[in-house]
């Protein structure tokens, strides 16, 4: 009783719930090694990820999932469901939950999936061809690098491509992705689509965040539905957001300095 009010008193009451789940998780009885070796059997067998997904697909068949691999919770997956979240679901499929899942170390609650994610963006972005992004590059040597998912009708969006001209004076580069919040039905989707199908992506882009309107023009092959679900599977869940090449990822709106100050850049 103690600890639990000396927890709820230093933090969100919401983040011990979640973490209480962890810890009970954890209290088991059964050492790491063990932990690790039965989960990692449990979910490398393809017929017990197939039962997972198949239950969900019963029980709601207008979605579509995709399996992420194991969770840091011994007996859980981490499954997507498409333009939606990612659930950790029971390996039989018997009982899913969302949200927030905290390591509980020495040190403190570690966000678990922010740490999953960080290696992932890594990854994901020193692949990225960068033909499918558009570029706002300095005049001069390129000193970092950022990634911004954006979406044109984000009034936040708009404010930090105001910054475009002093971030490139720090010598960052910034690559936009496409990031439509409304989904790849709306008319968001239909704008940042033009903009990339433009034959000057760069004027489009920056004509569409100062208001403009242009005429509707969707090609073929564009990159924007892969932008989304990128965005997706990488933690994204608002715009503007801003993923370093470490994987870092830096939610919401900045001003130029404070990126130049962030990459150590000034």
């Amino acid at each position: 009783m103690g600890l639990a009010l000396v927890l709820i008193k230093h933090i969100n009451i919401a983040l011990v719930l979640r973490s209480v789940a962890v810890m009970l998780f954890l209290q088991l009885g059964i050492s790491d090694c063990l932990i690790a070796s039965d989960l990692k059997s449990r979910v490398t067998n393809d017929s017990d990820t197939q039962i997972a997904i198949n239950k969900l697909k019963q029980a709601r068949p207008e979605f579509s999932y995709k399996l992420l691999g194991p969770s840091d919770i011994p007996g859980y997956l981490r499954i997507a469901i498409e333009n939606g979240p990612i659930l950790y679901v029971a390996v039989d499929g018997s009982h899913f939950f969302d949200g927030d899942v905290y390591k509980v170390t020495s040190a403190g609650f570690v966000d678990a999936e922010n740490i999953r994610l960080k290696s992932e963006r890594e990854e994901a972005f020193s692949k990225i061809d960068k033909e499918d992004l558009i570029v706002f590059a300095p005049a001069t040597e390129t000193s970092a690098i950022i990634n911004v998912f954006t979406d044109i009708d984000c009034g936040y969006c708009r404010k930090l491509h105001l910054e475009v001209d002093e971030l490139n004076s720090y010598g960052i580069e910034v690559r936009y992705l496409a990031y439509p919040r409304a989904g790849l039905q709306s008319n968001s989707y239909e704008k940042i689509a033009t903009a990339w199908c433009a034959e000057d992506p760069q004027d489009a882009l920056t004509r569409l965040k100062r208001g403009e309107e242009l005429p509707v023009s969707i090609c073929s092959g564009n990159p924007v539905a892969n932008h989304f679900a990128m965005g997706r599977e990488l933690g994204v869940d608002g715009t503007p957001a801003v993923v370093l090449m470490d994987g870092t990822m830096l939610p919401g709106y900045r001003t130029a300095k404070d990126f130049a100050i962030r990459l150590g850049l000034k």
